[in-house]
């Protein structure tokens, strides 16, 4: 999750050099931030791959997902570096079409290469999170997620600081790709040496569950899909994702530019400010989950975040605040919500829905996120070019090339705090919801496991007495 995390945000700091060396315009840069969802919402393929992991599991969906990442960013790659922006036999742009858009050919194939590294990097977010619920399930479930959250992160930070340097120092994007695609070759790797645990782990507890006498359980059919999408909670934690997500993710991909068009940043430096916000999920997502484990009020965290992203974003919207410093204190709190609300929101979904069927829920839910992160970057493109171009500038560039804008970010902010608001309301319906059907989202995830373990003591006091 580490590197496919590095490799989702690899362009998001690189948007000004995207429109100064490959002529891509605002609307064709939001293409490509949507594309990571375009094959997951029109082709459903995040519904097959929930499908797929409750039915063969987490090693062969996980192997799965790797190699489609692999995958999708070779094909990245090769369109970056191999398909010319201008054709040399014209001169002229090299334009073909795609689902009905007149865009570069070049972009065309990184939005197809992106698309398939987004079902890839989707499958394997709903695979990881399943692994976790079965190896802490009872135990310490949300600190866990905390902590692979914060590695992920981790990898975000990494792509928003490193990759415009690279890019820089090679003079062009398909460096800091390439290095996105050696981190994933390592992954893939990686994941080989975790599914020879994972077996090991399978006969544990088949050992175990032979000794207690228990049975399996049963195995998943599509009747629970009905169970899953007949549940109330489910829904409210999957339009809570929806909505949280769209607006913070897409918000990587512009936040770079905003550095630079309104506060002034240096394009070289401009994705150092934005780094801010993993690096604030790195450390504060496990502190958050080990509260939930350890003291509950997963709902009340829940809505702290979404008030607390929604403030930033207004903030991100004022006119008048232009200071760097300004905007690295926003991106410190905006840190705060980041990690406060997912700490708490995957490990309640992880209470409403059994876990047999959590492949599915996960899947559903992440497909209906996608929703988002595909629609709301090729908005956000869509209003920067439509109406928020305040001037020009390279103008020393040929005349075939297009002008470079400069951008008025604050309607794009407006649009992304009346997105979040929109979660501080499904944040309370949930706890509202939570209070009639009683899921445990405000008690401790290790309450079963203490009361156990207390129960246990007892029962070796009294074997004493006897």
């Amino acid at each position: 999750m580490f590197a496919a995390y590095v490799t989702s945000d690899i362009f998001a700091p690189l948007q000004t050099m995207l429109e100064e060396n490959n002529l891509w315009n605002s609307i064709e840069f939001g293409w490509f931030a949507g594309s990571y969802s375009i094959f997951n919402v029109f082709l459903g393929m995040l519904i097959f791959g929930g499908f797929i992991l409750d039915k063969k599991g987490v090693r062969f969906t996980g192997m799965l997902s790797c190699v489609l990442m692999v995958i999708g960013i070779a094909i990245k790659y090769y369109a970056i570096t191999c398909i010319p922006v201008i054709d040399p036999a014209t001169g002229a742009q090299n334009l073909g079409y795609f689902v009905g858009a007149h865009m570069k050919k070049q972009v065309i194939w990184v939005v197809i290469g992106f698309g398939i590294f987004g079902v890839g990097s989707e499958v394997a977010g709903i695979t990881v999170s399943k692994i976790i619920v079965k190896w802490f399930k009872g135990k310490e479930m949300a600190m866990a997620m905390g902590l692979q959250l914060a590695l992920a992160r981790l990898g975000s930070a990494l792509a928003l600081t490193v990759s415009p340097l690279i890019a820089a120092h090679y003079g062009n994007v398909s460096a800091s790709v390439m290095f996105a695609l050696i981190l994933l070759g390592i992954a893939l790797v990686c994941f080989f040496f975790y599914c020879i645990q994972d077996k090991r782990l399978d006969k544990q507890l088949a050992e175990n569950k032979l000794a207690a006498g228990e049975t399996e359980d049963d195995a998943f059919s599509l009747k629970d899909v009905k169970a899953i999408v007949t549940n109330p909670g489910f829904w409210l934690i999957a339009f809570l994702c929806l909505i949280f997500y769209a607006a913070v993710s897409p918000f990587y991909q512009f936040a770079s530019s905003l550095m630079v068009n309104k506060f002034g940043v240096a394009e070289k430096w401009a994705g150092a400010i934005p780094a801010i916000l993993p690096f604030g999920c790195i450390i504060l997502t496990p502190l958050f989950g080990r509260i939930y484990d350890k003291y509950g009020h997963g709902a009340d965290l829940m809505i702290f975040g979404a008030v607390l992203i929604t403030g930033v974003h207004l903030f991100f919207a004022l006119p008048f605040t232009h200071a760097p410093w300004i905007a690295i204190i926003l991106m410190i709190l905006l840190g705060i919500g980041f990690a406060m609300l997912p700490s708490a929101m995957w490990p309640s979904l992880a209470k409403i829905i059994p876990e047999k069927q959590f492949g599915t829920a996960m899947a559903l839910t992440y497909y209906i996120q996608n929703i988002g992160l595909w629609g709301v970057p090729m908005l956000i493109g869509w209003i920067l070019n439509k109406y928020c171009i305040l001037s020009t500038y390279n103008a020393a560039l040929p005349v075939r090339y297009p002008e470079n804008p400069k951008y008025n970010y604050v309607l794009p902010m407006l649009t992304f705090a009346i997105t979040c608001s929109i979660a501080i309301i499904l944040a309370f319906c949930l706890k509202s919801l939570n209070g009639r059907k009683h899921y445990g989202l405000q008690e401790p995830n290790i309450k079963a496991e203490a009361k156990a373990e207390a129960e246990k003591e007892k029962d070796n006091e009294k074997e004493k007495e006897r």
